[in-house]
């Protein structure tokens, strides 16, 4: 039998979707950028860049696990990862490297839901 109703996401349903959404395309991004910027010829040159992957992508995890239970701190944690994204976002916007462009956008789009969520 052949389905043709589009798949939806596990968090379609939920309130505050979009954000959800973006928080874990951002991890993705930075988990990405990350890896990629390991194999880089000059590391060293990317360490600046792989400490904000890191840490967005560990804020990003914690506002979408955050916002997926309903928490009640789920505003205070979006403010802090709108931050964290922006300052992750200027970072690898100064590598030309793809991943880091990625990422940077990724990253850009997830503040910007983020930011969205103030009431």
């Amino acid at each position: 039998m052949h389905h043709t109703s589009s798949p939806t996401t596990p968090t379609a349903d939920l309130p505050h979707a979009a954000c959800i959404q973006a928080c874990l395309a951002c991890e993705l991004a930075c988990n990405r950028c990350f890896a990629a910027c390991l194999n880089e010829p000059d590391v060293q040159a990317m360490t600046d860049c792989l400490a904000h992957d890191v840490d967005c992508a560990q804020v990003c995890q914690l506002t979408a696990a955050t916002l997926t239970r309903g928490s009640t701190h789920d505003q205070a944690i979006c403010q802090l990862c709108a931050q964290v994204c922006q300052a992750c976002a200027e970072v690898c916007r100064h590598h030309p490297h793809a991943h880091c462009q990625a990422c940077a956008q990724a990253c850009t789009d997830c503040a910007r839901a983020c930011e969205a969520m103030r009431h």
